[in-house]
């Protein structure tokens, strides 16, 4: 599934300090996940930053089982910035059933985020998600990291995931 970015529309100003994530990114090596109720597994992911002119950046991340290429996780979304500041949120729909906003701080080419809602659906996998925290920045070198830490019932907040990725497009 592609997911372009609109070259018809420019770049909304209230946005211009995000158009570094532009673009599709993928995984340049199998990230990795773990969690202390689960098995450590190896995921790929796509990564898909687009706009049509409004203040906001859209978003999908699709992530694959490394071995089998199987479908795992699913978020779709929106990043706003806060105007004349450098507070930004993600508004977050998972394929789990969670949805969720994360606010934080956009510096330079990085933004870290912490969670300040999550709501379910009614009949969600226990145990429950009850905080999530993401850190991407754009490296040196050209390439994405994201590393998302979590904590559920019962569990600290702990790394959950990380991986890097190259622009492809």
């Amino acid at each position: 599934m592609s997911c372009p970015f609109n070259h018809s529309a420019e770049l909304n100003p209230a946005v211009l300090p995000l158009d570094w994530l532009l673009g599709t990114w993928q995984s340049d090596e199998p990230g990795e996940g773990s969690f202390p109720s689960i098995t450590p597994f190896r995921y790929t992911e796509t990564l898909h930053f687009s706009h049509v002119g409004q203040p906001v950046i859209n978003f999908m991340f699709n992530a694959f089982h490394a071995d089998s290429k199987k479908p795992l996780h699913r978020e779709c979304g929106f990043i706003r910035l806060q105007p004349g500041s450098n507070r930004v949120a993600f508004i977050i729909a998972q394929n789990s059933g969670l949805v969720e906003i994360e606010e934080g701080e956009l510096t330079g080419q990085q933004l870290t985020l912490h969670s300040t809602a999550l709501a379910r659906t009614s009949f969600a996998k226990q145990p429950y998600v009850q905080q999530i925290s993401r850190h991407i920045q754009l490296k040196p070198d050209g390439r994405l990291e994201q590393t998302v830490s979590m904590a559920l019932e019962g569990q600290p907040l702990t790394q959950h995931l990380h991986i890097t990725y190259r622009r492809t497009e």
